[in-house]
């Protein structure tokens, strides 16, 4: 009886290839600009391809996103372990990491989207929990532990206040910038100085 042998993917001419990393450096920049909803003929358009080639690759808008949302997941949670390992003081890890979130330059309005739902049983983006998720929690964790966050606060309560500001914030349109203010707002919000908040009833 021979051994059985696991069955590799074929792989993508060169031309197919061009075509696909094509597709998801535009999906990335389209879905970061118009979040979710963007229409897959513009970042066909964009990616200068056929709607017809970009579905052969990527049969559904749904595996598009979770493509692209996924290398893009990996991507800001090292940046974002790396810079918060390089602040000595927690609070302001925690801060600028909010900060990038936000910042109009970074893009990551169809990340904060898929964060905030990362707990709804409908929605599975493993890079969520196993990239991003985890640099929050270590953010969080750390300010408790100096002192210096609310009682109670967790990282779902941070990842929904990003998702909160950005949503407000893309509201608002291109001729408004208040995020940083909203932002500063809520992060005030997170001082230990307020009392503790009550459980979560989910």
């Amino acid at each position: 009886m021979g051994v059985a042998t696991t069955r590799q993917p074929p792989r993508l001419r060169a031309d197919a290839a061009r075509n696909r990393a094509a597709i998801v450096s535009a999906a990335a920049a389209v879905i970061a600009d118009r979040g979710p909803d963007a229409d897959v003929r513009d970042i066909a358009r964009c990616a200068g391809v056929g709607v017809g080639t970009l579905y052969r690759h990527f049969p559904t808008k749904d595996a598009l996103l979770d493509t692209v949302i996924g290398e893009a997941f990996s991507a800001w949670a090292h940046a974002a372990r790396q810079a918060a390992e390089e602040h000595a003081d927690p609070w302001r890890a925690l801060t600028a990491f909010c900060e990038d979130a936000l910042s109009p330059h970074a893009g990551h309005c169809a990340l904060l989207d898929r964060l905030a739902q990362s707990d709804d049983p409908g929605v599975t983006h493993a890079a969520c929990h196993r990239e991003l998720r985890p640099v929050i929690e270590a953010l969080v964790a750390r300010c408790h532990e100096f002192g210096v966050l609310r009682a109670g606060v967790d990282a779902r309560d941070i990842s929904l206040l990003l998702a909160a500001v950005a949503a407000i914030a893309r509201s608002t349109g291109p001729a408004h910038h208040d995020w940083p203010r909203l932002l500063r707002i809520a992060l005030d919000g997170l001082r230990p100085a307020h009392p503790s908040l009550p459980s979560r009833t989910d």
